[in-house]
């Protein structure tokens, strides 16, 4: 069928250039290679689709009736190779980003508002969830990842900023106990666990000058595998919570949350925006990196120490 293709479009090309010199010159081919391109396309076919004479060809009636769908066949291929252009060297198509519900709310759709804005041709599906997705099964473009590292060699994984992870509560909740100086002093409290990170119940601490390592066990009566709903519980004065500096960082400017032993680091985690591996990469992809990255590079990941 693929040889037939190219017999097709040889064809189109004779019938169009008016010799089968012409057509040699045009496609880069020997004049030839390109009879016995209609030679097999006749024999194939079992008619003749071409007259022949030494001054000029001419068209068959099978051949008028051919050279109409070879013509429709050559057209298409031009307009899908012009899509695919398009799609390579310009801000069309379709967009799939894949990211967690809290990062698209909070950061992902504010970075790229006016960027979305100023391209109404692109169509963008917001894949937002906390699973694990595999990007060439669902066709994920890019996808943005929090780990403390990441390698995958069909992947290419851009850093987009470091994000530290914080003990958090509310003032109101932290005046019902003892002031806290070292991590073992929250052994009598629970915490509000978030049981999307590995080993949630167990932390462990450097101290930022020191660096004295501690680890310890809390315990924890509520759990989610929501952010939101975690942030919720703990601005209920249900007790300590371990997240992301990037979640909180607004509650914690305004006092309604206070980082609890703020002299004390728990370990980082980076901001991946992730594509495949390709030789080609769109030009949609490639811009939206772009702004993906000069938006962190602008936010705080973690706070200043003193």
């Amino acid at each position: 069928m693929l040889e037939n293709l190219r017999s097709m479009a040889v064809f189109t090309c004779v019938v169009d250039r008016g010799s089968f010199s012409n057509a040699a010159r045009e496609l880069g081919i020997t004049t030839s290679a390109v009879s016995q391109q209609i030679r097999s396309l006749e024999n194939e076919l079992g008619v003749v689709l071409l007259h022949r004479s030494t001054r000029k060809i001419s068209l068959t009636e099978a051949g008028s009736i051919f050279y109409k769908s070879c013509l429709e066949m050559v057209q298409a291929a031009e307009r899908g190779k012009t899509r695919i252009n398009e799609l390579r060297d310009e801000l069309v198509g379709d967009l799939r980003i894949a990211t967690t519900p809290e990062l698209g709310a909070y950061h992902i759709v504010p970075a790229l508002s006016s960027w979305l804005a100023a391209h109404p041709q692109l169509s963008i599906n917001f894949e937002a969830d906390n699973r694990y997705i595999d990007m060439i099964q669902e066709r994920i473009d890019i996808a943005i990842r929090m780990s403390p590292a990441l390698s995958d060699s069909s992947l290419i994984a851009r850093p987009m900023c470091r994000v530290e992870q914080v003990l958090v509560a509310t003032p109101a909740y932290l005046r019902q106990y003892p002031a806290l100086h070292h991590p073992t002093d929250l052994t009598g409290h629970s915490l509000i666990g978030i049981n999307l990170i590995k080993d949630v119940n167990t932390l462990m601490f450097k101290h930022h000058q020191t660096e004295e390592p501690v680890t310890i066990t809390m315990p924890s009566r509520l759990e989610s595998n929501n952010v939101f709903l975690t942030k919720t519980l703990c601005l209920g004065n249900h007790g300590i919570t371990r997240i992301l500096f990037l979640d909180v960082q607004k509650e914690l400017a305004r006092g309604e949350l206070v980082e609890i032993l703020p002299q004390w680091k728990l370990p980082d985690y980076t901001l991946y925006a992730v594509t495949l591996r390709r030789e080609h990469q769109p030009i949609k992809i490639t811009r939206c990196l772009e702004s993906l990255s000069q938006y962190f590079s602008q936010i705080p990941g973690g706070r200043d120490y003193l």
